[in-house]
């Protein structure tokens, strides 16, 4: 039986969430309230495709349509939204057979590839699979081009006494310098998000890039997640905030999302205690993971969450062209690598 794509409405929206509740590769990042905040920031047509066998629904697909001058591109997660992944959630994936799991993939991913080509005419799609959902060959037996990423996770089952025990010795030194040093964590509100958005503006300019303002957004989502699923802490000093960041939390993991640019300040290892504060929070409210979100490919960021002696987890980035001749344009595509 052939597949039918239908693109999900407000009438939908219970039931898409309940679909990503109950995937283990669906992720906060797939809510439909959190996509359509990633539509306004990213200026992109978000499109939340549902993917039907007959009435037997078979996967979730938000793909973002941008459009640049006369070519459509399609993105999943979209750019400029701070987000690294998000891509496909096929419905009763984990309890397939494998020849299952990989027919069902391949024929929707066939599917949304017929559909975003030659119904929106778009010349290039990125699409970037969520940790869990670990085979790529569908997207490489669809013609893309697929790369490996990395994200680390710290396994939080051990006990808080065994993560720590895991830690690298120095980094251990340097949060118990920072407590010496008379740092505080504490938890933010609302009016934290302008300290949070001058950090990613650091951010952007550290690595070359233009600021853009995410504050808007970051408003918009801490407004809709703030209850149980999104945090600020911050590390202060003598009533001064000197760092924080953005932790998530979605099923059995806690996220490191955004925050804690480099900090040198009198030597202070600011980040590493508030991070620490955070792992321990997690621990404490009975989540598993605790993930320091990242795509493996900057060497600086890298050195510094991997002292934590997390977990390495893959995820993919996977790129396809209508054609050969739009490849001449892939310069046109090369911020998406980093900028998120």
């Amino acid at each position: 039986m052939n597949m039918d794509i239908r693109i999900a409405d407000s009438q939908d929206i219970q039931l898409w969430n309940s679909v990503v509740e109950g995937s283990p590769h669906g992720t906060i990042f797939h809510r439909w309230e959190w996509c359509k905040l990633a539509e306004t920031q990213s200026k992109t047509t978000f499109l939340p495709l549902m993917i039907f066998r007959g009435s037997n629904l078979m996967a979730l697909y938000p793909v973002f349509i941008q459009r640049k001058g006369v070519v459509n591109l399609a993105f999943s997660p979209p750019p400029h939204s701070y987000l690294l992944y998000q891509g496909p959630i096929l419905v009763g994936y984990e309890g397939m057979k494998q020849d299952k799991k990989e027919s069902l993939f391949f024929k929707v991913q066939e599917e949304f590839d017929k559909f975003v080509f030659s119904v929106w005419n778009c010349r290039y799609i990125r699409i970037r699979t969520a940790p869990g959902l670990y085979d790529s060959r569908p997207l490489l037996w669809s013609h893309y081009k697929v790369e490996p990423y990395y994200t680390y996770a710290i396994d939080l089952t051990k006990g808080i006494d065994g993560v720590w025990e895991d830690f690298d010795r120095k980094l251990r030194v340097d949060i118990k310098k920072a407590c010496r040093e008379g740092v505080d964590v504490k938890e933010g509100g609302s009016n934290d998000l302008p300290f949070i958005q001058s950090l990613l503006s650091q951010r952007f300019i550290q690595q070359g890039y233009k600021p853009l303002d995410y504050l808007p957004y970051l408003n918009g989502l801490y407004s809709i997640f703030q209850q149980n699923q999104m945090k600020i802490f911050l590390g202060c000093k003598e009533g001064d905030i000197l760092s924080g960041l953005i932790a998530l939390f979605d099923k059995d993991r806690a996220y490191l999302w955004t925050g804690i640019p480099k900090y040198n300040a009198k030597g202070i290892p600011v980040n590493d205690l508030i991070q620490w504060e955070v792992i321990k929070w997690a621990a404490e409210h009975g989540y598993k993971w605790y993930e320091e979100m990242d795509s493996g490919d900057d060497r600086r960021l890298t050195q510094f969450k991997s002292k934590y002696n997390p977990t390495l987890q893959i995820w993919f980035s996977a790129e396809r062209y209508s054609a050969p001749v739009f490849q001449i344009f892939s310069s046109l595509f090369k911020f998406t690598r980093k900028l998120l």
